[in-house]
């Protein structure tokens, strides 16, 4: 599945998307990574969440150059969970601008190669990237704020992935979802790979008590209001048939 993803992406060019005025959707080809961060800001702070596929590299630092300008990086990168989609080129990202990657604690094994995903249908394997790591990551604060990430703060949603957060702004109720919100507009079997659908199930519930009214997933457009409402009411209603 991933070398078949990769090929057909591989000529593909980034499309972004302005959700907020200081959040940029960067469509990467079956997946999405954001930037988060005012590009006018006089301090370009700013952090990257997930960074797409192995081969999304040149397109994630075309698109940091533009919106923030040439020779510009951010503080850090927040991985959502450390699917092959997600991590991709995070190793190599870091590497060049030397900044830390940020995962919860109970997804590191997984990054790093000490434990294995699994998948709801034990017939079927899951790609991954096992890659070393231990000189750039670094566990997310256990108070819930995310470093460079001023009003923000993550969520522990398992589920899909042991260790899967979310990202939340309470002031304007903006949630960066990953795979919890599970938007199928790809070719992705997310029924498959996501491991505890009960406690995707109970995550969703957590995400619907925030009350947001943007919601930025992994996968397929950014919703917004009633939309936003009713597909984490569809989710949390049929989680097991979708």
């Amino acid at each position: 599945m991933r070398n078949k993803l990769l090929e057909r992406i591989s000529n593909s060019k980034v499309k972004a998307q302005e959700i907020t005025s200081d959040i940029l959707l960067l469509d990467l080809g079956e997946v999405n990574a954001y930037l988060i961060g005012d590009p006018f800001a006089d301090r370009k702070d700013f952090a990257l969440v997930d960074a797409g596929f192995e081969n999304s590299y040149d397109l994630i630092v075309a698109a940091v150059e533009r919106r923030f300008g040439d020779d510009t990086k951010p503080n850090s990168i927040i991985l959502t969970h450390g699917h092959f989609d997600n991590l991709g080129s995070a190793i190599s990202l870091s590497e060049k601008w030397d900044i830390p990657v940020f995962v919860h604690q109970l997804e590191l094994p997984y990054i790093t190669g000490q434990k294995d995903y699994q998948m709801t249908d034990p017939n079927k394997s899951f790609p991954h990237n096992s890659l070393d790591i231990n000189h750039r990551v670094s566990v997310l604060p256990a108070d819930g704020s995310i470093p460079d990430m001023p009003g923000w703060k993550w969520i522990h949603t398992p589920g899909h992935t042991e260790g899967h957060i979310c990202l939340f702004r309470e002031m304007d109720r903006t949630l960066i979802a990953g795979d919890s919100v599970l938007i199928q507009e790809d070719e992705f079997p997310h029924d498959q790979i996501t491991e505890d659908l009960m406690a995707a199930r109970d995550s969703l519930l957590s995400l619907k008590a925030l009350n947001p009214y943007i919601i930025a997933p992994s996968h397929g457009k950014p919703l917004r209001g009633r939309e936003a409402a009713e597909t984490l009411d569809n989710l949390i209603n049929n989680i097991y048939k979708i």
